[in-house]
Order: structure tokens, then sequence, then C-alpha cells
């Protein structure tokens, strides 16, 4: 299986530093980060840093923090996606000790415990988290924080310079000094941990995940075999948050490809910024993708170019049989308003196939993967080579796959083998022997089947599926696709809803209130809630029986998500019983 995804010629890596030094030496006056920089009078500048001058700085900043006394210490990071983030975060790994990067979006309370719980001697942030450093500098004597260093306060008693740091480490590495020495000389074991994850969910239930420099680097190899780049031309749209392994990764696949990074402002800026920096990757979750597809369809729509659209779209495909490849010059207009897009990459859950589709035939290349942080984070990845339209591609290589106890369908939990696999949970010796088992299978808790050519298919999670009193199964996101397919449908769930002594199906459905503003006007709620119920009874009427779902809740109110907006089902069906039961 693994055969299938090997295309292209890759560069295997000792260790993070190997290949920061080997794509320095490869690429040093090529850009590889934009740093937009907005000036007091408004005016807007672009610092393009090449490999050489990223490098150097790492070097300073590295001799600065073992001056501290940092070497072999855990150090935290807490910040929006910038630049500092990622020199931080290789600076590190690349010769002072192991690397905590913390979800950007936590509360204050749980900031505290994760620095607490990591057992970080120091903490690298912004100028967001500025107040919060204060007062947990002040009230939390729990922790083993030592050094509190802002990226952006230059003078300040509390707190280091970020900036001060790369200052007096550029004269250390002019003199090489011993701390630049003992830098340049530190020695990293691959194969033990040096980065320390968090996964989302309250800090109470959160597993900090132990990753080495062996994962990464094996996941940098099998994603040079599998996915084209091209060096100097490539552009990157930093999206999703560094913090979390698939933005970490693709980050770093593309610095060690020679491509350059820009970062996004937000989820209110991305086409701006697509467009702004002319970026040709990007990398998000299934819900951005698609309202990004969404947008342009409606658009089209508007335009009354929708028959034209679907023409050129098979115009496309029946040339692509003959090798010639025409999409991009055909869809040139819907290409340019999203800044020349080339890739996009669907991570974190289910991409509608429709959508995927819908943009491989545009001339946008859109591939799925699947993974877990535990996993560093790809398992399975596809490419413009091997797309199957819903599922999630073939493994990289090095990486082994099953499904543990298929059923009549060829379903069962997916498990995984290789060097990808997390080291375990910090100080969680149960929950790590649960999943993680002494033959080297780490099991996802994820359910799935692998078709006959190879390619896996997810059909949910484990813990989510709907055992009924009969004994039949119910894969909930199976239905969620098909109520996701409702015009008005912003997101839903669907879940077992305690009754008596069995389940009833329910659907929680979220409606996205603007398009029926537009689309009917003056509707009540009870009329809307009479159309959903008709709608659902169609999709019932070609399922089996024992699926149908038999009762919806209908809002306008958003549910709880994580910071990649997955939503939190678990925490959304807890709230959703609660509120019910209250009623």
């Amino acid at each position: 299986m693994n055969s299938k995804n090997c295309f292209y010629e890759a560069d295997k890596y000792k260790d993070l530093r190997d290949m920061v030094n080997k794509v320095t030496e490869k690429y040093s006056e090529l850009t590889a980060f934009i740093e937009k920089r907005k000036l007091a009078d408004k005016e807007v500048t672009y610092r393009h840093i090449s490999y050489r001058e990223f490098k150097d700085e790492m070097d300073a900043l590295g001799s600065s923090l073992i001056s501290l006394g940092l070497k072999n210490k855990k150090i935290a990071i807490l910040s929006q996606n910038r630049y500092e983030w990622v020199e931080s975060y290789l600076c590190i790994l690349s010769g002072v000790g192991t690397v905590v990067p913390l979800d950007r979006s936590l509360p204050a309370d749980e900031i505290v415990s994760l620095l607490r719980r990591s057992e970080a001697d120091a903490v690298i942030f912004d100028k967001k988290y500025t107040e919060v450093m204060e007062n947990i500098q002040k009230n939390d004597k729990e922790n083993n924080v030592k050094y509190y260093i802002s990226m952006d306060i230059e003078e300040d008693n509390n707190f280091v310079s970020y900036n001060k740091l790369i200052e007096k480490g550029k004269e250390r590495v002019k003199e090489k000094d011993k701390f630049y020495e003992e830098y340049l000389n530190y020695e990293i074991n691959p194969k033990e941990m040096s980065i320390l994850l968090y996964t989302s969910g309250t800090t109470s239930m959160s597993k900090a995940v132990m990753l080495c420099h062996e994962n990464i680097v094996s996941e940098l190899y099998g994603l040079e075999s599998v996915l084209k780049l091209y060096t100097g031309k490539d552009r990157y749209l930093e999206f999703l948050p560094l913090h979390h392994t698939l933005g970490t990764i693709v980050m770093i696949f593309v610095y060690a490809t020679g491509g350059e990074t820009a970062f996004c402002e937000g989820l209110r800026h991305i086409q701006e910024n697509m467009k702004e920096y002319k970026a040709s990757i990007f990398i998000a979750v299934p819900l951005l993708i698609e309202n990004i597809y969404k947008k342009v369809m409606k658009q089209i729509e508007k335009q009354g170019k929708l028959k034209k659209v679907m023409f050129a779209r098979k115009l496309g495909n029946f040339f692509l049989k003959f090798g010639i490849d025409i999409r991009r010059k055909l869809f040139k207009e819907v290409i340019d308003n999203l800044g020349g897009l080339r890739v996009i990459v669907c991570g974190a859950a289910a991409l509608d196939k429709e959508v995927s589709k819908g943009l491989n035939e545009m001339g946008i290349e859109t591939v799925q993967g699947y993974g877990l942080t535990e996993t560093s984070p790809v398992i399975t990845v596809e490419n413009d080579k091997n797309i199957r339209y819903g599922s999630s591609g073939y493994p990289l290589l090095d990486v082994e796959v099953e499904i543990e106890n298929p059923d009549e369908k060829g379903i069962g939990e997916i498990k995984t083998k290789g060097p990808h696999v997390m080291l375990g949970y910090y100080k969680m010796e149960e929950e790590t022997k649960e999943v993680l088992k002494d033959d080297g299978w780490f099991y996802t808790g994820d359910l799935g089947y692998i078709d006959k050519d190879g390619y896996l298919f997810i059909t949910g999670r484990k813990k989510y599926v709907i055992v009924l009193k009969n004994g039949k199964n119910i894969y909930p996101e199976e239905l969620e696709k098909l109520i996701d397919k409702l015009p008005y449908v912003s997101e839903n769930i669907v879940f077992g809803l305690p009754k008596d002594d069995d389940l009833l199906v329910t659907a929680k459905i979220v409606y996205n209130k603007d398009y029926v503003k537009e689309a009917y006007k003056d509707i009540t709620k009870e009329e809307l809630n009479d159309m959903i119920w008709k709608d659902i009874k169609k999709i019932n009427s070609n399922l089996s029986t024992y699926k149908y779902i038999k009762k919806i809740i209908v809002t306008d109110e958003p549910m709880i998500k994580t910071t990649t907006a997955k939503i939190k089902k678990i925490a959304e069906i807890e709230k959703t019983i609660k509120e019910l039961e209250e009623k």
C-alpha cells in the first residue's frame, strides 16, 4: 500500500536541526517567510526573510536562551500565528530543549493550568497575552516559569525582551562564545521527547502528547514523497493555528521544500490575504473550505453563469483524458479571485466530496488528509495522482494502516504503526496503554474501511456510534453529511437521545440566518421548522428504517467548537440534553 504514495524524490533527515542546516545551505538566498508590519501611521511594510537570515536569527535566539540557563528545559510558546512563533519553535528544537506549543484561544485559567502541568521553565508570548502573563507572574506560585519572554515589549522590569535576546545573541554568534557553541553542539536524541502538545478539551481532560524529532522528520519524508511543491514559486498562507500539529507540519514541509510562508491575519481576512500574498497553497478544515466553495458557486449563480461553468467543468475533464489540462485557463477568473490558489489541503475532518470534486474540476488541486495529534499528525493523504472522492487517500511512506475487527461491511477501528506514532501521553501511563500497544500499533478511536484499491475511508468516531436496543449500529457522520447538503444548514450533529430504555436518533441543526432571510423572507420559526421536517423526511425515505431521524432540534446558535473549527460533539450533546431536560 505504501508504494502507491511515493512519486517524488525526498530527503531523509536525522532530526530537525539537520533539516534546517541542509535547507539553509540549499536555499540560502530564497525567501522563507514574509512578515507584514503595520507602522504607526498605518503604513504597511513587508519584510522578506531569506533562509540564511532566518537561520542566523535562530542561532542568535538559541545562544541567548542557552545563556539564560534554559538548556534541556521546557519552553512554552503562546501567540498568534506569526514569524516569531516559527523562529522560536525551530530554534528550541534545533539546540535548546523541549517546546510546548499552547493553544492561543485558551482562557487565562487554562493557560495557568497548562503551564503548571507542562512544568515549563519559560514562556514566549505576544502582546495579546501581556496582561495574562503579568497576573500569572504575580499570583501563581505553583508553576516553574522563571522567564517571561515578550515578542513585543522592548523595555520592562518584569519581562525579557525577545528582540533584545536576538540582538545580544548576534554578538554571541559573532564572538563564537560558549553559549553559541553550546547551542550549535546541543545533543539531539531523535527518539526522545522534544515536543509536548496538549489535545483539545478542558485542561482536566486534555492529554499531553509527547512527540520527538523522528516523528516530524518521518512525516516530512512522507509528504515530500507524495506532494509536489515548486521551490521559489509556491507560497503558503498559514491560517491553521501553529500550535495545531497540522498547521505546524505543513509550515515545516513548505519551509523544507524551498517555499515561502506568509501569515493570515484571521478568518475575516482569508480572501483578502490570498490576493495580497498571491498564495498558491492553503490548508484548512472542511467547514472553511466548504464555505469558500459555496461563496464561489453563489457568485457564479448570481451572475447567471452556472450552466456555462458546468459545461466548462465537463470540457476540462474531457481534455484531461488526453493529458491536456486547460482547467486553470477555463477558470482563470475564479482562481484569480482566490489569489491564484493552486493547492488546497483539507484536514481534521472529512470534506464533502462534491466540494472536493468541484474545486478539482476548476483547476485547484484539492486533497484530503487524515491523522491525529498522536500521529504527528498525517497518516494518509491524497495527491493529484491518487484522488478518490470521499476517501482520505493512501498511507504515507513507512506508515502502516489496518482495520481492527472489521464488520460485514469492512468497517472497524483504524489502527496505525510506524515512526509517526507518538511516544505516549506525558505522565499518563494508563491512558497511553489504552491506545498504544506493546506491538507498536496505535488505536485511533476512528472507524473506517479500506476499499479494494487501498484507499482509506473514515466513517466516524467509535465513541459516537449510536447502538440501538435491537443491536443495530448507526454512524452519525453518514446522516450528518446528508443534512449538510440542505442549502440553509450551517452545521449539524446527529446523536442518540435517551428515551425510555432505547435511543432516539436526533438531529440538531443550526441554520444560516442570512440564507434563510434572503431565500424565505418573512418565514416564521414554526414554518421554518415544518420545512426542515419535510426535508428530513425526504432524507429518511432513502434510508433503512432503523436509521430514520425521529427528532430534530432547530437553532441559529453556533455549536461549541475547538480552535480548528471542529464541533466539540460530546460537549454539544451534553449541553443539548441538559437544555431539553430543563425544558
